[in-house]
């Protein structure tokens, strides 16, 4: 098993370095260029900041919004270098306002526009600086823009943090921005953020296409905002570039333009551009949460704590039930590189998933060790296996709700079953690399 593992490691490794070398593909002919001056210097681009791509379209490529009404897709993680809101900026910075900008619309994902709220159906919001209305794109589940709310817009821009991971909803907005946008003949402009776990390594199992729904929610067709295309787990590309790959999969007639950020390298993490981080969501504290969270993500469909409601969200497990010495043991047993387990106590205080509210509970926490060498999907079958195993009867799965967001009815199958996993993970290296492979041509960055 030993070394099977190194033969792995090396194959990801080796499939990194040769994504981070590759040239990108075609933009369209006023999409801004990200800047090449200092390709095959990455050491020294890491020393400069990051300018998403909110700067980038205020300071080089405000034509593109020049003398038009805007509707902006938007929430907490929508601010510039200095923390500035995209709002604001677009609202009353002098550079908008002499190019004539004019900010008609609010739209605001899941959490709000404040990134604090853990429910579904959120109500309208009033944005207090500019007096516009936030109109919330979260009910049951994420929706598109209202056509309503589109009659007098010129150009539909959004401005969203990613978190490198299939299963987040913001990329169901951008995809439904971009629906609606050619739907009505409205440009989208995508303004461009970090993959704040790096744009140079996919891994996971690819959704299963017939788990795959990109179309826009309607009265027979529900959706649920996350599970949209068949890609990794952590899937290694930016907010932008999945805009490009959506555009060209789905066959969209959407005209888009991404605004990229200047000094990005995918190779980057995103402590290392220089950006502020803003709580994605209410459970993504830091980067750390941010890593781990496709390894625990699936177990949003069990009845195992992911540490909702605790300093540590996706960085634990935990359960009323769990004998955690036993699956620390068990999870230590299969030398995963990066991260050891240890076992705790933890009490979830008031979390969203409502596991185990006030209760201190035993469980297992994850500390990374070597961020460069985590692999992340390898934990989260490595900790459905060992779960498994010494707990068949107490665990729980809701079996949709786990393959949608692990990705592939058979790898769980094969995990209840027993297989080992890194076997099991190592089935799913081809398709990986294929895909990386094809997503090239839509790489803005080296």
């Amino acid at each position: 098993m030993k070394a099977m593992k190194a033969l792995v490691l090396l194959t990801l490794v080796c499939t990194a370095t040769i994504v981070a070398g590759c040239s990108r593909g075609a933009r369209p002919e006023n999409e801004p260029t990200p800047d090449d001056s200092m390709d095959g210097m990455l050491a020294g681009t890491r020393n400069r900041k990051v300018r998403p791509g909110i700067s980038v379209l205020l300071d080089d490529s405000i034509k593109l919004i020049a003398g038009k009404r805007v509707a902006l897709v938007t929430n907490q993680t929508g601010v510039d270098e200095k923390g500035r809101r995209s709002i604001d900026l677009l609202f009353a910075d002098p550079r908008a306002q002499r190019a004539g900008v004019r900010l008609v619309r609010l739209f605001a994902p899941e959490h709000g526009a404040t990134g604090t709220a853990d429910r579904p159906n959120l109500e309208d919001e009033r944005d207090v600086k500019t007096g516009l209305t936030i109109h919330s794109l979260y009910q049951r589940g994420t929706i598109p823009p209202p056509d309503s709310l589109l009659t007098d817009v010129d150009v539909l821009v959004v401005d969203l943090q990613d978190i490198g991971t299939r299963t987040w909803t913001y990329v169901g907005v951008v995809l439904y921005a971009m629906h609606a946008g050619a739907k009505r003949g409205i440009p989208v402009l995508v303004l461009d953020r970090p993959n704040p776990l790096t744009g140079a390594r996919a891994e996971g199992a690819l959704l299963d296409s017939a788990l795959a729904n990109g179309a826009v929610p309607s009265a027979t067709n529900r959706p649920n905002g996350f599970a949209l295309y068949p890609m990794p787990l952590r899937h290694g590309l930016t907010m932008g570039e999945m805009a490009r790959l959506f555009q060209a999969q789905f066959k969209l007639t959407t005209r888009l333009t991404v605004v990229p950020m200047r000094n990005w390298r995918r190779a980057m993490w995103f402590d290392e551009t220089s950006l502020p981080w803003v709580r994605p969501s209410p459970n993504m504290p830091n980067g750390t949460s941010a890593l781990l969270y496709p390894a625990l993500v699936p177990f949003e469909a069990s009845n195992v704590s992911v540490g909702r409601g605790t300093d540590g969200p996706f960085q634990r497990v935990g359960a009323s039930w769990l004998n955690a010495d036993s699956v620390a043991r068990a999870l230590e047993d299969l030398s995963l590189t990066g991260v050891r387990f240890k076992a705790e106590r933890f009490t979830p205080d008031k979390p969203g998933d409502g596991k185990f509210a006030g209760r201190s509970i035993p469980g297992v926490r994850i500390e990374v060790i070597d961020r460069e060498r985590v692999q992340p999907a390898r934990i989260g079958a490595a900790l459905l296996w060992a779960l498994n195993r010494i707990h068949h009867d107490s665990l729980k799965i809701t079996a949709l709700g786990f393959d949608q967001r692990m990705g592939a009815v058979r790898v769980r199958e094969a995990l209840l079953g027993g297989a080992d996993p890194d076997a099991v993970m190592d089935r799913q290296l081809p398709a990986v690399i294929a895909f990386e492979k094809d997503a090239r041509r839509f790489y803005l960055y080296r």
